[in-house]
């Protein structure tokens, strides 16, 4: 929670949210510097490559990395990088993003005053299917060496099979939905040659994490433990795509047993047409988390041996959980959110994108030009007098499937949201804000209809929702008829 005024009781450092963390400004040149590496492909490097590949391997010259790194640079120079060179090059490349989300995750947990619950033991998971993961591993060399200029139908297309027969084997399933995702972006970007702006670093990452993934015992299972306790949701984390959507619910856990509580969530995906959009997603996505109705109703649920990840990530089963007392998410985040342990981060997910922190904002001032918005904070060692700490709002994360709007957090005196890190910042993506509205403070929520709705919108996108999805269930019908 942060004060209006330095020294107001609040536990939050906003100051340390814009201070420059040592070295990370190299680190991330090194990785960009690799990136621009896979625009033109590796099969036969210029000198600017092999630059950029010397600056990679400069960057984990003091790690365990350095000589296999250092070989493959000098391989991948030279034109004569094997599958083993790649990989090398990939696992530098996540090191080095690793660092840059511990080192983020660091400064975020200091500055909002958590702590981070200790970290398990992640260990490897068992081989599985060697010769796919050989076959994936091939298509994504001849992808390196192609470079994102170089990709064609032809060569995209080679997803296809390993894709198909990677999804029936659920050791693989992780790997499979990751290359047929990437596949398809690359697939409608065809010819590369043609391209005006390539995605450089999302699209090295999902090579890098894919290579990385391809390697025996990377995509075992998540190791799991047990939950049972109150759960007191705080907010959802909507993202929906043309053909799919998921919901992410933020949460505290107070264990039964009385162990420390605990920050978790519990996600739902689905298909979805590419006709289901704004309130009607709400309808795919409530059949499968009822945790989503207990949000929107402002209750805390029950769980009872819930199964949970290392990471906080909880396995739904519905019939594992039951509505509970009511629970208001301000409520919960004024008293249970300082205590409540951050959860660790697995190995391979170590990315600043992965850096999510809920927490609480009270007495900011904000800034707003059309949908763009700010908060300014107090910070200690921040003078009042020469202004205050500015802190952007990320306010296309806002999903339309809700009453929350950039208006209305721009008018806002408190707000629940996630704090992440995104084109050199840290940014706060709203999940909740109390406003006010004819004199009496109103709480706004992004997951308000998650759970049904009256509201004049939201009942309007259910029924329209409603009328599509039957539209088309009755033409699959037909079709299967036929």
């Amino acid at each position: 929670m942060v004060p209006a005024e330095p020294g107001g009781g609040g536990v939050m450092r906003v100051d340390l949210l814009t201070e420059p963390v040592d070295g990370l400004a190299e680190l991330l040149a090194a990785v960009a510097a690799f990136d621009q590496v896979l625009v033109t492909g590796l099969l036969r490097p210029h000198p600017a490559q092999a630059a950029g590949l010397a600056e990679l391997a400069d960057a984990v010259a003091g790690s365990p990395l350095a000589d296999r790194v250092a070989e493959a640079a000098e391989k991948a120079a030279a034109g004569a990088a094997g599958e083993e060179h790649f990989v090398a090059l990939a696992a530098a490349r996540t090191a080095l993003l690793g660092a840059a989300h511990d080192a983020l995750a660091a400064r975020a947990a200091e500055a909002v005053g958590r702590t981070v619950g200790p970290a398990p033991d992640f260990s490897p998971g068992e081989p599985q299917a060697a010769n796919l993961s050989a076959a994936a591993r091939s298509w994504l060399c001849e992808l390196g060496r192609a470079g994102w200029q170089g990709i064609d139908h032809e060569l995209v297309s080679g997803a296809a099979q390993i894709v198909s027969a990677m999804l029936p084997d659920s050791g693989l399933r992780r790997l499979a939905v990751l290359l047929d995702g990437f596949a398809a972006e690359l697939a409608a970007s065809c010819p590369g040659a043609t391209l005006e702006h390539i995605p450089l670093r999302r699209w090295a990452d999902l090579w890098s994490r894919a290579l990385l993934l391809t390697q025996p015992g990377a995509t075992g299972p998540a190791p799991t433990g047990s939950a049972t306790g109150r759960l007191l949701p705080l907010g959802v984390d909507l993202q929906e795509h043309a053909t799919a959507a998921q919901a992410q619910v933020h949460a505290v856990l107070e264990p039964a047993d009385g162990s420390p509580s605990r920050l978790v969530r519990a996600s739902v995906a689905v298909p979805k047409p590419d006709t289901v959009v704004g309130a009607g997603v709400w309808q795919l996505l409530r059949p499968h988390l009822s945790l989503l109705a207990a949000l929107g109703e402002g209750r805390s649920m029950e769980i009872t041996d819930l199964p949970i990840t290392d990471e906080g990530d909880l396995i739904w089963n519905d019939a594992q959980a039951r509505a509970g007392e009511p629970a208001d998410p301000f409520a919960t985040a004024r008293v249970a959110l300082a205590a409540a342990q951050l959860p660790p981060t697995a190995p391979l997910d170590r990315h600043p994108v992965r850096i999510a922190i809920p927490l609480l904002l009270e007495g900011y001032g904000t800034e707003a030009d059309g949908d763009a918005v700010a908060f300014t904070l107090a910070g200690m060692g921040v003078p009042s007098a020469e202004g205050r700490v500015r802190i952007a709002v990320d306010t296309e994360r806002i999903p339309s499937a809700g009453p929350l709007t950039p208006a209305a957090v721009a008018a806002s005196t408190a707000c629940i949201g996630l704090l992440r890190w995104d084109a050199g910042e840290f940014t706060v993506q709203p999940l909740a804000v109390e406003t006010t509205v004819r004199k009496k403070t109103v709480a706004v929520h992004s997951g308000a209809w998650a759970g049904g709705t009256i509201d004049k919108l939201g009942a309007k996108g259910e029924k329209a929702a409603t009328e599509a999805v039957a539209v088309l269930r009755e033409r699959a019908g037909r079709l299967l008829r036929k």
